[in-house]
């Protein structure tokens, strides 16, 4: 059951190095930079315990282990009650929504973090496979690949323009941590949907907050806090990173429909520009790509390349900006800010390291 004394807060997890052992009753200590950190499981309640319907049909043993966390919303009310009656309550609303609306066999997302901070098993048979650390259970959440490469993670709640709720996001990190440490994730690999798919999910808030719960998540694991890095984007994503490549591809005159879907047109175009600039032609824009493909632009700029930064400011950092190509004194106030807060050169100027921090 979730913790209300939030002396042993998310903050305090961080600032202390104390642990709370939910399921085992116990305190551990963690100590940042650690090697390596022992992450008791949470308490986690399993599908059977909030009264699931059994599975209209089997789902997809996936035999290998994930390679990444995708953290959703479930643009649900925020006025609900965080008891343990209120979370059992939300996941089989979930559950009824994905069976009977959606026509799936059972609930989409492999877990569930209710606004109290309750940790539930959705898709049946994913809190046996964690425990196991070398399967899971396919979901569908995310689309493809997302779905046969990775743990959905639903939070009760809408987060465009609120924050979670102290207690759900305390949980967040612990399970996060947990999961992170029995498939041998790294912090780093913790996502949004809308990282996947052209959608609002997990909402501007929860997204802007995912760097931070990188870091919170790899001070319990003992890792270093993750760095941005270039991220691999290719046919078959959606969202505002597929969206800033065909931007970006425009401002290099390859003519692109702007949709925010990497779909076969935008992949023929990448593999243009890869073969003009004497890179591998593989249809993925990573670590190779992206640095040729970016352009610097700063205030009085104008064209799609501030088009895609005022993008990733305004859709994906929750940073409100104006998207009209003109890079003025809103869009350099906006950047001065995204580079604040992520302890970066304050200086306007969206260079190499400002871009891979805002897509990456």
């Amino acid at each position: 059951m979730p913790s209300t004394d939030y002396s042993l807060s998310r903050r305090n997890l961080i600032r202390g190095t104390v642990v709370a052992g939910a399921a085992a009753g116990t305190t551990m200590l963690v100590g940042i930079g650690q090697a390596e950190a022992d992450v008791t499981e949470p308490s986690i309640h399993s599908a059977s315990e909030w009264g699931a319907r059994p599975p209209s049909s089997p789902s997809q043993i996936m035999n290998t282990r994930p390679k990444y966390i995708v953290v959703h919303h479930t643009a649900s009310s925020n006025n609900v009650g965080n008891t343990q009656a209120d979370a059992f309550s939300i996941a089989r609303a979930i559950q009824g929504w994905h069976m009977d609306e959606n026509q799936w066999n059972d609930s989409g997302q492999q877990f569930t973090i209710s606004r109290g901070g309750y940790v539930l098993e959705g898709r049946q048979g994913s809190l046996e496979r964690i425990r196991n650390g070398s399967s899971f259970v396919r979901g569908i959440h995310a689309g493809s690949p997302a779905n046969a490469e990775s743990i959905g993670i639903e939070n009760e709640g809408t987060y465009t323009s609120v924050q979670p709720t102290e207690a759900l996001y305390d949980s967040l990190v612990e399970f996060c941590a947990y999961i992170c440490t029995q498939y041998g994730i790294a912090a780093s690999q913790i996502f949004g949907h809308r990282d996947f798919m052209a959608t609002q999910c997990p909402g501007d808030q929860l997204y802007a907050r995912l760097p931070q719960l990188r870091a919170d998540v790899a001070a319990l694991l003992g890792e270093d806090p993750p760095s941005a890095e270039w991220p691999s984007v290719e046919r078959g994503h959606a969202g505002e990173r597929p969206r800033s490549i065909q931007y970006l591809l425009n401002e290099h005159d390859i003519d692109t429909i702007v949709d925010g879907d990497f779909g076969p047109a935008t992949d023929a175009n990448v593999r243009r520009f890869q073969e003009a600039n004497g890179l591998v032609v593989d249809g993925v824009v990573g670590p190779k790509t992206w640095p040729e493909l970016i352009v610097d632009v700063s205030q009085g700029a104008n064209g799609d390349a501030v088009s895609a930064v005022q993008r990733q400011l305004n859709h994906t950092h929750g940073i409100t900006t104006v998207v009209d190509g003109e890079f003025g004194p809103g869009t350099d106030g906006s950047v001065r800010t995204f580079q604040r807060g992520r302890s970066l050169v304050v200086d306007g100027l969206v260079g190499p390291i400002t871009w891979k921090n805002l897509v990456g």
